[in-house]
């Protein structure tokens, strides 16, 4: 039988990080068994799910690159077919009518309560006759849920987890609307979507026992479950908004790259040997169930944001370009031009070297781009103090009369000005690259000069003086 997976968000935020996480390993089990990734909104809870969370939804699942297989289905437009599901046991006699009131129900649990028991259910209505119904009180459907021996349940991740049936009470199917509710739906929606494999998180885990018992009472076959641990914070708390808690398009703006994120939610509850590099082409290779933890998994900003600087460094130029500018353009208020933008490019194996995220990518790229005269920061400024300006004044003079403006040339020439002064090289480089950037760092101050070409740097080293 074919693998089918699902990924079941319900549209009530942005895609979170864990949630994030569910879809890709449901995305990798099924690309790994050539099975199939189905999307499902389970926008049932109407007042709090709205349009703009379903489109990020599907936005950030296709920024993560977690393509799904077919139309994505919309749990509240089944909702006939939910209750139709519940009719049905209702008439085997595996589902009954409760007329019990919230009131009746209210005073019941704190009864249980103030008696130290379990606060559940009691069966009331379990075996009474409809005829016994008070008048003027709409009925909920309940399960029939047995009540001796046990509810199994062989989790791929968790092991074998059992539970007591009579721990647990009589659910409600239908409300007393007849609107169907959360555990019926997702039953009816899985089973009619022919999903094979069902990877949650394990808050989940108890949800599963009383489904497992609704998948029996209407002789349908159970899926195959895997519980994932949850995700916490760096101090072992519930991950929370602080922790990074954000949505994927938060991270998209934070200037992570798609393959980093997935990478690194790869390994958060999931290990291969002692790889921590792994390509979404090897993650689809190698992605099973047994290399999920049992155990909770910590989010470290400070690993995302090193693993992301590897993913630029190792990602095509013109790809980074494309990404930075937009970027760029925001910081300086204006497009680049073709030239400009050909200029990024050229500039980006420089640039990429030194930073972690496109943010950095784009602000150690902005003085390329940034309108003469330059400012200076406070660190460049004392660059230029004292003996810092005459070396820039003589040594402009050599660059002017330079025929060869390349990097090995330009680079030879100040060592050659510096050692002729009985100074080493970066004496010179320093007060160079404060005049030319703006900044105390850059990419190699002799790349900076061929980038930048004769004509620009020149007028910008002139400014640099004039200025003082």
């Amino acid at each position: 039988m074919s693998v089918v997976t699902r990924f079941a968000p319900s549209p009530t935020g942005f895609l979170h990080i864990g949630g994030a996480r569910t879809a890709l390993f449901n995305w990798l089990y099924a690309r790994h068994t050539g099975g199939t990734f189905l999307l499902r909104i389970e926008d049932t809870d109407r007042q709090r799910s709205t349009q703009a969370a379903v489109d990020a939804i599907f936005d950030g699942l296709a920024w993560l690159g977690l393509d799904w297989d077919a139309e994505p289905v919309m749990q509240f437009s089944r909702a006939a077919r939910h209750a139709e599901v519940a009719l049905q046991l209702l008439a085997e006699g595996k589902a009954y009518y409760c007329y019990a009131s919230p009131e009746e129900l209210e005073a019941m649990r704190a009864a249980q309560k103030a008696a130290g028991q379990p606060v559940r259910y009691d069966g009331r209505w379990r075996d009474r006759d409809a005829s016994e119904a008070p008048a003027g009180v709409k009925p909920v459907v309940r399960l029939k849920a047995p009540k001796d021996g046990e509810t199994v349940l062989a989790d791929k991740v968790q092991g074998e987890v059992r539970i007591a049936n009579a721990q647990m009470d009589d659910m409600i199917l239908l409300r007393a609307d007849g609107t169907p509710t959360y555990m019926l739906s997702v039953v009816v929606d899985d089973h009619d979507m022919n999903v094979t494999q069902v990877i949650r998180g394990d808050d989940h885990l108890t949800n599963t026992f009383r489904q497992i018992q609704l998948y029996r009472a209407c002789g349908w076959e159970v899926p195959d479950f895997a519980h994932i641990p949850l995700i916490h914070g760096p101090d072992g708390a519930k991950l929370s908004k602080r922790h990074g808690a954000l949505g994927a398009e938060a991270y998209r703006d934070m200037g992570f790259l798609p393959e980093a994120l997935r990478n690194y939610l790869l390994r958060l509850g999931w290990g291969h040997g002692d790889d921590e590099i792994i390509s979404t082409e090897q993650a689809i290779a190698w992605f099973d169930l047994e290399g999920c933890g049992r155990s909770p998994s910590r989010f470290d900003m400070a690993k995302l944001t090193n693993l992301n600087g590897h993913y630029i460094r190792v990602a095509d130029n013109a790809r980074l370009t494309a990404l930075v500018a937009p970027r760029l353009a925001a910081l300086l208020g204006k497009d680049l031009s073709p030239a400009e933008t050909a200029l990024l490019e050229n500039a980006m194996n420089s640039l990429k070297e030194r930073a972690k995220t496109l943010v950095e990518l784009a602000e150690n790229a902005a003085f390329l781009f940034r309108p003469r005269p330059l400012a200076l920061d406070e660190k460049a400024a004392r660059q230029l103090e004292g003996d810092g300006a005459a070396l820039l004044r003589d040594f402009s003079q050599t660059l002017a009369a330079l025929q060869n403006w390349r990097q090995d040339d330009l680079e030879e020439q100040a060592r050659l000005c510096a050692e002729a002064r009985g100074l080493k090289l970066g004496k010179l480089a320093q007060p160079l690259r404060a005049a030319l950037t703006g900044s105390t760092v850059s990419p190699p101050i002799f790349e900076v000069l061929q980038l930048l070409g004769r004509e620009e740097c020149l007028g910008r080293i002139a400014d640099a003086l004039e200025a003082l």
